[in-house]
């Protein structure tokens, strides 16, 4: 949730506040654009924005649809959980992760082929939107999917992609935190981490495909990204957090197409962040930035590779505090765990 505050606001959100809503002073892109004339409609699986504390993203976009199923979201009714659940190999915390353990491998009952997946879904009412709208000049569709994140959970036509030996217990949902595991489970957990993005990666190719036969490249932007990264066992660790800001972490995927400039296949090396994103959204539909957001446009990066800042932030609130030039990094690190006292400003 503070990756869709920057993505919504174009302000660095971990500076002052953790985990939570839009605030009641910021600037939402997505209503800015609402309310000048640009339809924006939000489909997502990511359970996090019906959530306390998650909650008042969705309702920026003048129209929304939310599907229901991903990481434990109480969704199917179940008194008497099925016999069969693997035993839980979460250990991060006492009571909700066995909670959302069972509740996961209960909607995955009601998964049985790869099109039942939240992820599919998702993507085929990305899909419907498009095939409805294409001719329509002025809109915003944001597709957001929960995968590749965890549990990493895709059917059998994708495992099959990547076949390895394993004869260990059931390890598709690694804890956040220290490696604990066996090298077998981490090479296990990483093969089902891989059958899920090309999973990802199929879905997207539908995307594209379908720009293609609608002939849309010529006047549509289309932004590839995602909130942060994963520790697959790397240094060591799992997930993200608790341990130092790695690149695997913090340097993130990123595919623009820009029709106005046209720029395909090339790489750019301009320090950019999600704090950028709304701020190229809103100039691509001629709309003013507001005055405290702190992202600017890309458009200029994108066609001639112009650098748009010298220096970028990264971090989390109470955590570590990073700063790059796109060619070193200084970590800053709280003295001490506890870190105290910490203000959240809301």
């Amino acid at each position: 949730m503070p990756a869709r505050r920057e993505l919504h606001t174009g302000r660095y959100n971990f500076l002052h506040r953790s985990w939570g809503p839009v605030e009641p002073f910021d600037d939402s892109m997505p209503q800015i654009l609402r309310e000048n004339g640009v339809y924006t409609h939000l489909i997502t699986d990511h359970v996090h924005y019906w959530e306390d504390g998650g909650l008042t993203y969705h309702t920026r976009y003048q129209s929304y649809e939310l599907v229901r199923g991903q990481e434990g979201d109480q969704w199917k009714g179940i008194v008497v959980p099925p016999a069969d659940i693997p035993p839980k190999n979460r250990t991060d915390l006492p009571d909700q992760p066995k909670r959302m353990w069972v509740q996961d491998w209960i909607n995955r009952g009601y998964m049985p082929t790869s099109e039942d997946l939240p992820q599919a879904k998702t993507f085929d009412l990305g899909l419907e939107f498009m095939k409805a709208n294409h001719e329509a000049d002025r809109w915003f569709l944001q597709i957001e999917t929960f995968d590749p994140h965890e549990p990493f959970f895709a059917h059998q036509e994708y495992k099959e992609l990547y076949p390895h030996p394993y004869e260990g217990p059931h390890f598709d949902w690694p804890s956040y935190g220290p490696v604990t595991e066996s090298q077998d489970q981490v090479k296990h957990a990483r093969f089902e981490y891989a059958a899920l993005v090309s999973m990802c990666d199929a879905q997207l190719g539908k995307v594209l495909d379908l720009m293609d036969e609608l002939e849309m490249w010529q006047d549509t932007m289309l932004i590839v990204c995602t909130d942060h990264g994963f520790l697959l066992g790397e240094h060591d660790w799992w997930a993200k957090n608790v341990q130092p800001w790695y690149n695997e972490v913090a340097h993130t995927p990123l595919f623009i197409w820009d029709p106005r400039s046209g720029k395909a296949g090339e790489r750019r090396q301009s320090l950019v962040q999600m704090i950028d994103f709304p701020a190229t959204l809103l100039e691509y539909f001629g709309q003013p930035l507001p005055s405290d957001m702190q992202g600017v446009p890309l458009g200029n990066a994108i066609a001639n590779d112009v650098q748009v800042r010298g220096s970028a932030l990264f971090g989390v609130h109470g955590g570590h505090v990073n700063v790059t030039d796109g060619r070193y990094v200084y970590m800053r690190a709280p003295n001490t765990p506890e870190n105290e006292p910490l203000h959240e400003y809301t």
